[in-house]
């Protein structure tokens, strides 16, 4: 049976796990849920994730929601090493650490800053964009003296913190030049890892697409 991912491509956890798949060699078969047309919130889709969100794995009957819960099954299950998720107690405590840093703080005050804005009308809030720019200063000084973000290879982490950098940059037009260590890693990040530009860039084009930016 095959891995099925239901999916939207502006969705930045979607990327991140669309883009660990890739990592794996693994092959996903992409079930469209239009988010821009409130797919989520259909009765079908609510007896598939009662939480109405993608991303949403079946893995032969096993379901499993949040991307970084998704991305950590799926190297578990299926990577030919522990490269991208190692075994060794520390180095994996620290991949969880920014995995945990991404969702909890990162992203969240990504989420936090722009989503009142973006979908329900609101003004922007000063306090909370002092907030996202601390994050930023947060994750300068994690790769100020690592050339990846848990060490000096390329884990998941990257590929889901890079994923909430590249919607912040190429969609909120997020200046992260002041974060020199953020800046030279994310370049990195663009171009080493693998089906970065099939997936991430078209997912980000989709988002602003669909907030009528482009």
């Amino acid at each position: 049976m095959p891995l099925v991912l239901y999916y939207s491509p502006c969705s930045t956890p979607c990327q991140a796990i669309m883009l660990t798949a890739k990592a794996l060699g693994l092959d996903l078969e992409l079930k469209l849920v239009d988010l821009w047309k409130g797919e989520t919130l259909k009765p079908e889709f609510l007896k598939i994730n009662p939480q109405h969100a993608v991303p949403v794995l079946d893995d032969n009957g096993f379901k499993l929601t949040e991307s970084r819960a998704i991305t950590t099954y799926l190297v578990e299950k299926y990577g030919k090493d522990d490269a991208l998720y190692p075994k060794d107690p520390q180095k994996r405590a620290v991949v969880n650490q920014r995995l945990y840093f991404d969702i909890g703080t990162l992203y969240q005050r990504f989420a936090d800053y722009h989503y009142p804005v973006m979908f329900e009308g609101h003004t922007y809030e000063e306090g909370k964009k002092k907030k996202l720019d601390e994050a930023y200063g947060y994750l300068d000084k994690f790769l100020e003296n690592s050339t990846w973000a848990a060490g000096d290879s390329i884990t998941i982490a990257d590929i889901s913190l890079a994923t909430s950098v590249a919607t912040a940059v190429d969609v909120t037009e997020y200046d992260i030049s002041p974060y020199p260590h953020v800046t030279k890693w994310f370049e990195k990040a663009k171009s080493t890892l693998q089906g970065y530009d099939e997936i991430v860039k078209p997912g980000t084009a989709d988002f602003r697409k669909g907030l009528g930016k482009d």
